[in-house]
């Protein structure tokens, strides 16, 4: 019986490990905290797919040209078109296993407009679709666990892959439960960690997503794909503690963005745009947003109540609880913010990665958004990407191995050993904070080389010190262990937007205001003692 270690219990982990279990696996379910806490909840929009009751004009045809165009045409076309063919199934069995769609007044899975797309084919629980999705998927994953196909490991967080020979065996973890190093081996491991929201701080997103996994796999010799494409969603609010999602779903119901001047108010995207100009895609509404240099606001007020508590209750609750605000009566003050990696680990379609049984699913990998991320897709992907990924797994060839890998255990308890007994004056969460604001600083919705190079040096300098660091034993462990990786991601990402000399989807540059046919294609970063290397992937190797 193949055994498959999966690092991640959000959407595309649960759904991974569900498909696996049903394959006759042995699955290892591992993450540092239950999958009610993954980002997945925090999902609100909605999952795309061209149902059989869908607008007049619309099919599937048109949901992957919307998705490639969309993706400022660097995303495989292979790989969006098994997507979007793939979407009306992933509806079924979701709705099979138990998610609670929004219906119409006919019983059909109700639908709403989100941006870049042609017609109305988000498919919605309310305002809460992850909520609803990973609800459904804890069910069954338990069911499974149940019977013994699910093995869950929780209060575990990963710290490197054991790589051998150009194959993964297994992973080392730090056990939150008694603060020591443990050895997982498996055929085949499957990364499900999420986005890289700690590099910017306050996000959209949760601070659990860190990126670490990425960091410590591209040292490790796993590639990295397009990280220069980070997407700021246009409307967000801003609250003591996070920056907090006003979900595409207001707009999808009307909603329209506006500043004052001279008491009147300017509805800008309508006016460059037309009616639909409000769900252009995302990095355009960014972009156009940060172009007036005003204050924004979106207005639904117009809905009424009654209808809002209908089709966006928890939206009026949000802005309720931390702003006080009552959308019925007043316009929402909104502004972009970071809210989706389209980098991360490059996969094949099979969401391989360059390194033998080592898969990429969800947020961390990157195969489908290209340069800009449709609203709907995510959660799409997510699913599609681990029932590819298991898929594939029980195709492979399970070889045996009977390496001992003590010596990887013993380096890795040294490194805390090393970490709790340093003498600088500067704590981990110090240089955390300061790495945020570099790369909100140098990685703003427009770059430039001066800024890219500026937060550069900062990060390598933050990168020399970072084995010199004040490791608190009453801090969380993983803190310090962690440092290095999400150091070297930053410096990844920053390096990937210097080298992408032009404009394209997310990646707007001043100073390369055009987007170059020369630069169609994926960006592909490797790591070489310390260097970052860049190039083009102009044969295509991940673009199937």
């Amino acid at each position: 019986m193949k055994k498959v270690l999966i690092i991640g219990s959000g959407i595309a982990g649960l759904t991974c490990a569900i498909e696996c279990a049903q394959r006759n696996m042995e699955v290892i379910l591992v993450s540092p905290f239950s999958s009610e806490r993954s980002q997945s909840v925090l999902a609100a929009g909605g999952i795309n797919a061209v149902l059989d009751n869908c607008d007049p004009g619309d099919s599937i045809d048109c949901h992957i040209d919307d998705t490639l165009k969309g993706g400022c045409d660097i995303a495989g076309k292979s790989a969006v078109t098994g997507l979007c063919e793939s979407a009306p199934d992933i509806i079924r069995w979701l709705t099979k296993i138990g998610t609670v769609f929004t219906n119409d007044a006919d019983g059909n899975i109700s639908r709403r407009a989100f941006g870049g797309q042609s017609y109305k084919r988000t498919c919605y629980c309310g305002s809460s679709t992850g909520k609803q999705i990973v609800t459904a998927l804890v069910m069954e994953a338990r069911r499974l666990e149940g019977i013994g196909r699910i093995k869950r490991r929780l209060w575990m967080d990963f710290h490197s892959a054991l790589i051998r020979d150009g194959r993964c065996f297994g992973a080392l973890f730090f056990n939150e439960s008694d603060y020591d190093i443990e050895v997982i081996t498996a055929d085949s491991v499957v990364f499900a960690t999420g986005g890289q929201n700690a590099l910017f701080g306050k996000t959209t997103g949760s601070i659990l997503c860190d990126g670490y996994a990425e960091g410590r796999l591209l040292m490790q010799g796993v590639k990295l794909k397009n990280l220069e494409f980070i997407q700021y969603h246009p409307t967000t609010m801003e609250t003591s503690q996070k920056k907090m999602l006003v979900s595409e779903a207001v707009r999808g119901e009307g909603g329209r963005l506006y500043y004052e001047e001279n008491g009147k108010r300017v509805y800008f995207m309508e006016d460059r745009y037309g009616e639909r100009g409000n769900l252009m895609p995302r990095d355009i509404v960014s972009g156009c947003m940060a172009e007036t240099g005003r204050d924004i606001f979106l207005d639904i007020s117009f809905l009424g109540k009654e209808r809002i508590l209908d089709r966006i209750p928890e939206v009026y609750e949000l802005c309720k609880k931390y702003r006080g605000i009552d959308i019925s009566k007043e316009s929402i003050p909104v502004a972009p913010s970071v809210h989706f990696f389209m980098g991360g680990i490059a996969v094949n379609n099979s969401h391989e990665s360059n390194i033998g049984n080592l898969y990429a699913i969800g947020e961390c990998a990157s195969i489908y958004h290209g340069a800009n991320r449709l609203g709907g897709n995510s959660l799409l992907a997510a699913i599609y990407g681990a029932k590819m990924a298991a898929a594939s797994i029980e195709r492979s060839e399970s070889k045996a191995f009977s390496a001992d890998f003590g010596s990887e255990l013993e380096m890795a308890r040294m490194e805390l050993q090393t970490l709790k007994s340093s003498k600088s004056p500067f704590p981990v969460v110090y240089i955390r904070y300061m790495l945020a604001e570099t790369m909100k600083e140098t990685l703003g919705i427009v770059r430039d080389e001066a800024s890219l190079k500026k937060g550069l040096e900062e990060v390598s300098y933050y990168l020399s010190v970072a084995d010199k660091i004040r490791y608190d034993s009453s801090e969380f462990a993983y803190f310090g262990y962690s440092l290095s990786g999400i150091l070297t991601l930053a410096k990844a990402v920053l390096t990937s937007a210097l080298f992408r000399r032009e404009s394209r989807g997310s990646h707007i540059r001043s100073d390369y205001p055009d987007t170059e046919e020369g630069f169609r294609a994926a960006t592909i970063v490797s790591y070489d003692e310390g260097r970052i290397g860049t190039e083009l992937d102009t044969e295509g190797a991940y673009e199937n």
